[in-house]
């Protein structure tokens, strides 16, 4: 499976309408549409799609066509974010009508190649699974914890509390990089 680190974008042109189409990180998706919705205030749809995980690591899919007819849009750049394997992303179609109707075939189709050019611009990047953990150390040890979670690639401290027993901190990272951690801190 892969995800991607920065947004990417595509253009397509069918018999004069436009499909303008974004692919983003999960975690931004709904601040993307947000924004897009603001952005396109007179585009006729906003079609989107997107995969993620769970908590139980089982994936889920949405595809909502926003208007286009039943299965035509959201289920065909779904198709295309399964094909390739995407996950923990979101997709979304802009379309303006350009006055010429496309068919069922050919709206499903300018919604997948729309779909496909926005990933042209993509760097994939391997999906690891993620997790967080809550650390703790003595005061005596918490200099070697620190350096412990900074030199594990990928790991972050989300926040970090002095008390009197020492420090905690709250990391997100890989998830084998988090159980090693938590082992030795947990």
């Amino acid at each position: 499976m892969i995800t991607l680190r920065e947004p990417c974008e595509g253009l397509l042109e069918a018999k004069g309408s436009r499909f303008l189409a974004s692919v983003v990180p999960i975690t931004q998706f709904d601040a993307h549409l947000a924004a897009s919705r603001a952005a396109h205030p007179k585009a006729n749809h906003h079609v989107i799609a997107w995969r993620r995980l769970n908590e139980h690591g089982q994936v889920q899919e949405v595809a909502k066509d926003d208007g286009e007819p039943s299965g035509t849009a959201g289920q065909p750049m779904l198709r295309v974010l399964r094909g390739q394997g995407w996950i923990e992303v979101g997709a979304l179609v802009v379309r303006y009508f350009g006055g010429i109707k496309l068919g069922t075939g050919g709206l499903a189709r300018a919604y997948a190649g729309a779909m496909s050019e926005a990933l042209k611009h993509a760097t994939p990047i391997p999906w690891v699974e993620q997790a967080e953990a809550l650390l703790r150390a003595p005061f005596d040890t918490s200099a070697i914890l620190e350096r412990e979670v900074n030199g594990a690639d990928g790991v972050r401290i989300l926040e970090r509390h002095f008390d009197s027993a020492g420090v905690r901190l709250r990391v997100s990272g890989p998830s084998a990089h988090i159980e090693a951690l938590r082992e030795r801190y947990g």
